[in-house]
């Protein structure tokens, strides 16, 4: 695979899984660390997320909540897949999303005059029903430079399109410390008590990040932090190496990281309202009617998404901040296959909103 030096963002484009896609995503599902990916190392099952995810993409009914959907990054110039990023419509569909919300408890003896403040886990399904980013992947070498941000950020702009599939709470899980061997020092000091299996299985016998029945035979009385062992105290929050890229993706977007952790492995769990994630703050709609805007203008870096659930795409392209539309004959057009269908939706957000877009907020 070329190096990321070379990759030029507009070879790059996003669009719904196909079932040829199995054998990139075989790739994708190896190469993933324990706990990381969603995706399942396994063949059969890889291929049954790729055809619920054309039966989400491509059904005219009204949702049920219970859809994912599963994209890929493409570099088109290589006919190759580098990455994938995903969105499940409501999180807990089948079964309570269960995570730990840190709370603080005071405890105070006025005949002593000691008053301490202790940080506790609780038990909770506060997030049931969010819509949850899943399934971010994105191969090494493309791992720096605009890919990423494709590759995460679209995806806001697929549930701004089609908002009435989705809650308009997001949620994303982030993956833990843990070792080489995939051990976890949270889950070894938490989980493991009351469920008699190594974190790796634990993973595995779940599918992924199902966990309603460990929840079941996990405490729901408050974790005291402070009785923990000192490695699961530091884990808690933690990012292991490989999600820190997405995760400061998602903090540069706005969500908030402070409140949940996993109940497996003790990695943040952020959330926020979609309407104040930046991407949506500063989407705005281009017409494929007018013209680009003041000649000269300043270039800037915009995601750009069209088409409807099945037919979705999302690339990248310098726009001036001030285009009101892309004339026929744009390059960008090309790209996504408008040619001169000038009544196609086309919304854009730039990756680094202007001076002038950030004091409107």
């Amino acid at each position: 695979m070329m190096s990321n030096a070379a990759t030029d963002p507009r070879s790059l484009m996003l669009r719904p899984v196909a079932l040829a896609d199995l054998p990139a995503l075989e790739r994708i599902a190896a190469a993933s660390e324990h706990g990381i990916s969603s995706l399942p190392n396994d063949s059969a099952k890889l291929r049954l997320r790729i055809e619920r995810s054309l039966e989400a993409f491509a059904s005219m009914d009204d949702a049920s909540g219970e859809e994912t959907y599963l994209f890929v990054l493409e570099d088109r110039a290589r006919g190759e897949v580098v990455g994938t990023s995903g969105i499940a419509a409501s999180a807990g569909f089948h079964d309570r999303f269960y995570s730990y919300r840190n709370e603080f408890v005071v405890h105070a003896s006025s005949q002593l005059g000691v008053s301490r403040r202790l940080h506790t886990l609780h038990l909770c399904h506060d997030l049931t029903g969010y819509t949850l980013l899943t399934s971010f992947y994105i191969a090494p070498d493309y791992s720096s430079g605009l890919a990423p941000q494709l590759l995460s950020r679209a995806r806001l702009l697929f549930i701004l399109l089609f908002a009435e599939r989705f809650n308009d709470r997001i949620a994303a899980e982030s993956p833990g410390l843990a070792d080489a061997a995939g051990q976890s020092p949270f889950w070894d000091a938490v989980g493991r008590r009351f469920f008699a299996m190594d974190y790796p299985q634990a993973e595995a016998v779940t599918g992924g990040r199902s966990k309603a029945f460990i929840a079941d035979l996990m405490p729901h009385s408050p974790i005291y932090v402070p009785l923990l062992p000192e490695a699961a105290q530091w884990a808690i929050g933690q990012l292991h190496p490989v999600g820190e890229l997405p995760f400061s993706i998602l903090q540069d977007e706005g969500f908030d990281a402070d409140t949940y952790i996993d109940i497996f492995d003790g990695g943040p769990t952020v959330e926020a309202s979609l309407g104040l994630l930046r991407t949506v703050k500063h989407a705005r709609q281009l017409s494929l009617q007018a013209d680009e805007g003041a000649p000269g203008a300043a270039q800037d870096w915009h995601l750009v998404v069209t088409g409807e659930r099945a037919s979705f795409r999302a690339v990248l392209a310098e726009i001036a901040q001030t285009a009101h539309g892309l004339p026929p004959g744009h390059e960008v057009r090309e790209r996504l296959g408008l040619g001169d269908d000038a009544g196609a939706r086309l919304l854009v957000s730039p990756l680094r909103p202007s001076a002038l877009e950030l004091e409107r907020v």
